[in-house]
């Protein structure tokens, strides 16, 4: 029988602080395919994303289908605005939420893996990382602050990851991010310069695919998950509707779920997937295919 094994694989997921969005679900079905798993988490959620662990707040969440709990074998603190701790303003680091936090940049990432597990210290990497402050915005009104804290976040965050980890990881490694649609069609409503920053995160998916295919021989791949109301995505204050409207336009009409999208990435990151890199890869029940859409008469006679 074919099937997903990564069983003494190390996956590293960055960018989860809840158990409600895609990155979860993913940390979720690399342990059902027998993968150990670290996570990285946003300083200011850090606390009390342990605290809920602790306190059993995610128990349902982390059940495994044989029954067994999934459980992290490191949390690390990660902000991906920040690549050394020299690029962090002092007022930042000296904060209460950062004190004492030690290297919480991407780089202290890597540190931190490489101390913990010697090199190589990891084989997936899963970024599931994106943040604009000014998402809200039409791009007419976004400032350049809006627009490159969007970039720099969501995209230029997943060249620096395969820069400062590719040298840790295994040979042959597999690295995934997260995109949306928006990064080829117009999405109003997602705006303040988060549509660019996916776009740059596909491009950048494919140029690191050839530079770190040569360099180390890592897969370097993108997936593009249909709309999922997550809290990130629901701060957008659409994602109900997009929903709805993606399941009445899509060739399969019903909505993307969690599994999915955490199915197809456990797949990408094995060696079943050995021959996918620089690839954006659609998780939409297919609505990415579409150029009309079909739930109002458009075409009609």
């Amino acid at each position: 029988m074919l099937t997903i094994d990564l069983r003494g694989k190390r996956a590293l997921v960055a960018g989860v602080a809840d158990d409600g969005g895609f990155g979860f679900a993913i940390a979720k079905s690399l342990a059902e395919a027998g993968a150990t798993v670290c996570l990285g988490t946003w300083p200011p959620a850090l606390g009390i994303f342990k605290t809920m662990l602790e306190r059993g707040k995610f128990d349902e969440s982390l059940k495994l289908r044989d029954g067994s709990k999934l459980s992290f074998e490191r949390i690390y603190p990660l902000d991906a605005e920040f690549d050394t701790l020299d690029d962090v303003p002092a007022e930042l680091r000296s904060s209460k939420r950062y004190r004492d936090l030690g290297d919480f940049t991407i780089q202290g990432l890597a540190d931190n893996l490489k101390a913990d597990f010697g090199t190589p210290a990891v084989d997936i990497v899963i970024h599931s990382l994106a943040n604009g402050a000014e998402v809200k915005k039409p791009l007419l009104e976004t400032s350049r602050k809006g627009y490159l804290g969007a970039v720099n976040v969501s995209a230029y965050s997943y060249a620096s990851l395969v820069q400062r980890l590719g040298p840790v990881a295994r040979a042959g490694s597999a690295f995934l991010a997260l995109t949306y649609l928006a990064s080829e069609r117009v999405v109003p409503g997602y705006g303040g310069g988060m549509s660019s920053a996916k776009a740059a995160l596909e491009s950048d998916t494919r140029v690191l695919a050839y530079e770190a295919g040569r360099k180390w021989g890592h897969r370097v791949n993108v997936l593009s998950a249909g709309p999922w109301a997550s809290r990130a995505a629901s701060a957008i204050g659409f994602i109900d509707r997009m929903i709805e409207y993606c399941k009445a336009n899509s060739p399969l009409p019903e909505g993307v779920t969690a599994e999915e999208v955490g199915a197809t990435a456990a797949f990408l990151a094995s060696p079943l997937a050995s021959g996918i890199t620089g690839t954006t890869v659609y998780v939409d029940k297919g609505y990415h295919a579409m150029g009309v859409a079909v739930d109002r008469p458009t075409l009609a006679p």
